[in-house]
């Protein structure tokens, strides 16, 4: 990763170099634990894990950040708010919890940093297959290096999708069943990878066209909803408003091209 952060420096902010660098940390630490034995605690809902590395990689990442740049507050997934200052930074240390307590091999970090109430930067780093994506606003969006940006496909028949499920599913919130038992009978592939941070980077990437969820947090798609609008695409909830990441109601990502199309089906009346 030497060579990117090399790369990095010669166009990136202070803020995204050091978010790039927390990353890598969690990242390294993840790598090192995956596949090893490690406790593993429940959380409130159901499949809602907590591991040891959870707390590994995100104490190694706050305490980066809090060196580097001290007046800085945080909204991490297992710490919560900490911290004063200006800059806020929202840290999953580990999304896809489930997968790597599996040793499914599909996972990530996902550190943003909002600033007068805006994301400025997004870094999702797959530490796996050494995959870094990373986003500033009005800089574009980049894995590895090199720019990236959402597909061309405009027909929703010709879209391939991703999606996740909240652990309150029995509850089925926001009619999510029923919206997602919509697209299946259009004929549309639907993944669920279990990161909704990997989602996010892979539509900013153009490998999906797009990603839809409901009750997701701050620290799951932060980072992720600034990858993709770097990358040209789109970012609402499902009835077309602005998105909000700090509600917990729905999400839809998408390349911008089948954008109408897709919210007209996750906001059908139920």
């Amino acid at each position: 990763m030497g060579s990117i952060l090399d790369q990095a420096q010669e166009s990136l902010s202070h803020i995204t170099l050091i978010a790039i660098e927390a990353a890598l940390l969690g990242g390294d630490i993840l790598r090192a634990g995956f596949g090893t034995h490690f406790s593993i605690q429940s959380k409130e809902g159901q499949h809602n894990l907590v591991t040891a590395y959870d707390h590994k990689s995100e104490a190694a990442i706050l305490a980066f950040i809090r060196a580097e740049i001290p007046d800085s507050q945080f909204l991490a997934e297992e710490s919560g708010a900490t911290g004063k200052g200006d800059l806020l930074w929202i840290i999953d240390p580990l999304d896809g919890t489930v997968n790597f307590a599996h040793q499914l091999p599909i996972f990530s970090v996902s550190i943003a940093a909002q600033k007068e109430g805006r994301v400025v930067t997004g870094v999702v780093y797959q530490p796996i297959t050494h995959e870094l994506f990373v986003a500033e606003k009005g800089k574009g969006a980049f894995l590895n290096g090199q720019k990236i940006h959402v597909s061309h496909v405009s027909q929703m028949e010709q879209a391939m999708l991703a999606t996740g499920f909240p652990y309150d599913l029995a509850k089925n919130p926001f009619h999510c069943i029923e919206h997602f038992v919509d697209i299946l009978k259009l004929g549309i592939p639907i993944r669920r990878l279990g990161s909704a941070a990997i989602d996010l980077a892979y539509t900013a990437a153009g490998r999906l066209e797009g990603f839809f969820e409901v009750r997701l947090k701050a620290w799951d798609v932060a980072a992720g909803k600034l990858l993709v609008e770097e990358a040209g695409g789109k970012v609402t909830h499902w009835d077309g408003e602005p998105f909000d990441i700090h509600s917990d109601k729905t999400l839809f990502a998408s390349n911008g091209k089948i954008h109408d199309a897709g919210c007209k089906i996750l906001n059908r009346k139920v």
